[in-house]
C-alpha cells in the first residue's frame, strides 16, 4: 500500500506524493519526485497521519482524495550535490531577470526565482499592485535562459513565507514555520483585543497585519459575551450606572455612577447585584398592596357594558359614550326640532342665543 507524504521545496513549498514502497522514507529524507515535465528533489516534511491530515486541511492539499504524482526515489549524494549549486544558479537568474524587467518598464517586483532540480524549468515569483502584462517579459526570459519559463504572482504574505525571516517576537514566521493556511485578518479582529489600531505596531514583516492576530481572537469574543457591553447604563444597587471599561483577565468591571463616582466590582457580585434587584421587583409586582389592587376584586364578567376599565388611573369610570335617548334620525330629534352639530371640539363657548342659528 501506497504511502502518503508531504515534500518540502525551496521557498516553503510544499506537495503531497505517493511512496509506492513497503517501507516509508524517514522524516527529513531528501527524495526525487515526479513533477510537470520533469523531476524535482526535496525533503520529507510530514508522512502518517500527519501527512493525511495536512492533506485534507492544507490549502496546498488535496481533500479526501489522493495526489496522482509520486515520490520516485531517495536521493544520492550525486542528487544533493546537483542541487546544492542550484542556489547560486537561482540568485543569478533573479538578478537577471530583473534586469529585463527593468529594460520593459514593468511594474513588478521580482521576489525569488526556482530552478526545477533537472533544469528544465524556472519559475519566477513577482509581487504587483496591479495586473501585468509580461509576454513579452516571457520571450525575452526564454530566449535568456533556454529554457521554460513560469511567472507567478503572489501576494506579499506569500512573498514572506517564501523569503522568510524573524518576527518582532525573536522567532520565525509563523507563515514559513508552521501555519498551513494563510488566513486573510482585517481590522476587526485587532478591535475586538481592544488593541491599538496604530498600522506600525500591528503589522508584520510583510506591511500586512500580523497573523497571529487571529490565534487569542475567539477566545476574546467568547470570554465578552459574559461581561454587559461597555458604554451601557444598568440597574444596581446604588441606582443606574454606566459601564466604563472590563477586564476579561482579571473579571473586574468598572462602574460610574450619576454623580460621577467610579467603582469596581467582580463579575459575580455584579451578577449577585443585578440579580438581587430583579428578584426585588419581581417580588412587588407579584405582592401588590391592597389600595392597588382594587381592579383585581372585580370579576371581569361583573363588569357592566356601560363601565370602561381605565389602564392609566386602574378605576372604573362609566362610558360617556353610551346613548340612552331615543333613536335620531337624519340629525333631528323626534319633536322636528333641529339641533346644531358640534365641531372636533365641541362648539364655540360663551356664544349668545341670538348668534344661534336653527334651520327652518
Amino acid at each position: 500500500m501506497a504511502h502518503l507524504v508531504e515534500v518540502a521545496f525551496k521557498g516553503n513549498r510544499k506537495e503531497f506524493f505517493l511512496w509506492d514502497y513497503p517501507d516509508a522514507p524517514p522524516l527529513n529524507a531528501a527524495v526525487i519526485v515526479d513533477v510537470d515535465r520533469g523531476e524535482d528533489l526535496g525533503y520529507i516534511h510530514a508522512l502518517g497521519e500527519l501527512a493525511a491530515k495536512r492533506n485534507g486541511g492544507c490549502s496546498h492539499g488535496c481533500g479526501t482524495s489522493l495526489p496522482e504524482r509520486k515520490a520516485l526515489r531517495l536521493a544520492s549524494e550525486k542528487d544533493r550535490g546537483l542541487s546544492k549549486d542550484l542556489d547560486r544558479l537561482n540568485e543569478d537568474a533573479r538578478r537577471k531577470a530583473m534586469e529585463r524587467v527593468r529594460a520593459n518598464g514593468l511594474g513588478m517586483k521580482l521576489s525569488d526565482a526556482e530552478w526545477q532540480w533537472d533544469r528544465k524549468k524556472l519559475t519566477l515569483y513577482f509581487t504587483a499592485d496591479k495586473r501585468v502584462d509580461f509576454r513579452n517579459l516571457v520571450r525575452d526570459l526564454a530566449s535568456l535562459f533556454r529554457t521554460r519559463i513560469e511567472l507567478k504572482q503572489i501576494g506579499v504574505r506569500d512573498e514572506a513565507k517564501r523569503l522568510d525571516g524573524i518576527g518582532r517576537c525573536g522567532r520565525q514566521y509563523c507563515s514559513a514555520s508552521w501555519l498551513p493556511e494563510l488566513r486573510p485578518v482585517n481590522l476587526g479582529v485587532a478591535k475586538d483585543q481592544r488593541l491599538s489600531l496604530n498600522p506600525s505596531q500591528i503589522s508584520g514583516a510583510c506591511g500586512r497585519l500580523m497573523c497571529c492576530l487571529r490565534y487569542e481572537h475567539e477566545f476574546y469574543v467568547q470570554s465578552r459575551k459574559r461581561f454587559p457591553k461597555e458604554g451601557k447604563l444598568v440597574a444596581t444597587m446604588l441606582g443606574e450606572e454606566k459601564v466604563v471599561s472590563i477586564d476579561i483577565f482579571h473579571e473586574r468591571i468598572m462602574l460610574r455612577g450619576v454623580d460621577g463616582d467610579m467603582r469596581s466590582l467582580t463579575l459575580p457580585e455584579f451578577k449577585q447585584e443585578t440579580e438581587q434587584l430583579s428578584g426585588e421587583r419581581a417580588v412587588v409586582v407579584a405582592e401588590p398592596d391592597e389600595e392597588e389592587s382594587v381592579s383585581e376584586a372585580i370579576r371581569p364578567e361583573e363588569i357592566s357594558p356601560e363601565l370602561m376599565y381605565t389602564a392609566e388611573h386602574q378605576i372604573l369610570t362609566p362610558r360617556t359614550d353610551t346613548v340612552s335617548e331615543p333613536a335620531k334620525t337624519n340629525g333631528r330629534d323626534n319633536d322636528g326640532g333641529s339641533k346644531r352639530r358640534r365641531g372636533r371640539r365641541g362648539g364655540r363657548r360663551g356664544r349668545g342665543d341670538d348668534s344661534q342659528s336653527g334651520s327652518q
